[in-house]
């Protein structure tokens, strides 16, 4: 006997359909709820910017170094545009082995020059570091670039924009210092790189930057490294190979003001330097009192001029060593030739412009020192001259002879504010005849 099944077909069918939709069903819900969970990436274009055409420098002509400006774009744009810079595909071969050859004073100058160049740029990051400590030996070895580690590290550190390592011309080293161990890693670092260790990843690269800016310089270099956010250029053409860097460096490093109180190296040479400047002061002071000679008038009396731009206790020695043994002794001192005199007793203007004055006597007890404090500022008040002229003191007429012309004895004192000319000043007290306009101490 043969079964039907017609009659079954149709729920088979509906069954199937329902399950259908509701697969449909259960897709229109969790695929938009798994797109909204999980955004897919979208990847905006990188803003056009217009950076200056690459030139290719030819080898008879040495690469100019552009002072350091960025193209005005937000971070994220920076990155986009530097992930579109493509990377050099010409080879990348590493530097050779670097060994500084000076003395131990400018070893250590150097070493900290580098540490403080690392450090501030790289962070206390070692690989950072070491790739900076690179790109510095890099230029060290090319003649586009300074000669000296610590010429190289601050080079343009005297401009408020340019530098070339930003840290050494925006403030960051008052504005930051870093921890002993910081530093002494940072020094670690620095002391392989001078002694012969080399980081190969950046070649002959003489130029990087953080991957969220852009400068111009950029599109002149190619592209050879990145460490961490950091992307690294060497020049185009010939003078990005290693052939360009064969010049020897110097070895006697300079003496960096900033790292006074970051290392003792460069701490201890800005003493000694000034030191140096305090023994050539006297050697100039000795030639110059060599030639200072006393008035024909008065033996005791010296006129001369004085040098700004010295220490103003030096002066204070000049008088010491042209006064020597005299028990009475006096030295006016003009920074403005013009203002000086030439003869006792001096005019009010040359009063006026005084801006030294040493008075000697023994007998009555006065030594005095008196600077012109409007140019030559002093933390005591009684150093400083006053303005004030003085009247002359007529010898009684008992105490001359008949035979004798009367004469007027003027105590050579030195006292008073010396203002410049056009400075103003209270106007002089009326002298009676006989009467001198005298310094007074």
């Amino acid at each position: 006997m043969t079964v039907s099944t017609s009659a079954a077909s149709p729920g088979r069918g509906t069954t199937i359909l329902n399950g259908v939709l509701v697969a449909i069903a259960a897709c229109a819900v969790v695929g938009p709820a798994l797109v909204v969970a999980n955004p897919p990436v979208i990847r905006q274009a990188p803003k056009r910017i217009a950076l200056p055409a690459g030139r290719v420098v030819p080898k008879a002509e040495v690469p100019q170094v552009e002072p350091v400006k960025f193209v005005d774009l937000s971070m994220d744009d920076a990155r986009a545009f530097n992930a579109a810079v493509p990377f050099s595909t010409a080879p990348n071969p590493a530097a050779r082995p670097f060994r500084f050859e000076g003395g131990p004073e400018d070893l250590a100058r150097a070493t900290d020059c580098m540490a403080a160049g690392i450090i501030y740029e790289a962070g206390d990051d070692t690989l950072g570091e070491r790739a900076v400590a690179q790109v510095v030996l890099n230029r060290l070895r090319h003649p586009a670039f300074p000669k000296t580690v610590c010429g190289v590290v601050f080079e343009g550190q005297d401009r408020a924009t340019g530098c070339q390592f930003s840290f050494s011309c925006d403030g960051a080293i008052t504005r930051w210092h870093p921890t002993s161990d910081a530093w002494r890693r940072a020094r670690e670092v620095a002391t392989a790189a001078l002694a012969g260790a080399v980081f190969k990843p950046v070649g002959y690269a003489t130029h990087y930057h953080t991957d969220w800016v852009v400068p111009y310089w950029q599109s002149s270099l190619d592209k050879v490294a990145a460490v961490h956010t950091h992307l690294f250029f060497r020049w185009t053409g010939w003078w990005g190979t290693p052939a360009a860097f064969g010049r020897h460096p110097e070895t006697v490093e300079p003496v960096i003001a900033q790292l006074a109180g970051l290392s003792d190296a460069h701490g201890l040479g800005i003493a000694l330097a000034v030191a140096d400047d305090a023994n050539a002061s006297l050697a100039a002071m000795s030639l110059n009192t060599r030639g200072l000679a006393p008035l024909p008038a008065d033996p005791n009396s010296f006129l001369t001029t004085i040098d700004p731009h010295q220490p103003p206790e030096s002066f204070q020695a000049l008088a010491l060593k042209a006064c020597g043994d005299r028990p009475r002794c006096k030295v006016m001192g003009w920074s403005e030739p013009g203002s000086m005199g030439f003869a006792l007793p001096l005019n009010d203007e040359q009063i006026a412009a005084l801006s030294f004055s040493y008075l000697r006597d023994r007998d009555a007890g006065v030594e005095k020192t008196l600077w012109n404090c409007a140019e030559f500022p002093r933390k005591v008040p009684a150093q400083c001259m006053k303005r004030q002229v003085m009247r002359a003191t007529p010898v009684a007429a008992a105490t001359v002879a008949p035979a004798e012309t009367p004469t007027v004895t003027v105590v050579p004192e030195l006292n008073g504010v010396r203002r410049k000319p056009g400075a103003v000043a209270s106007p002089p007290m009326p002298a009676p005849t006989p009467a001198a306009s005298v310094p007074k101490q």
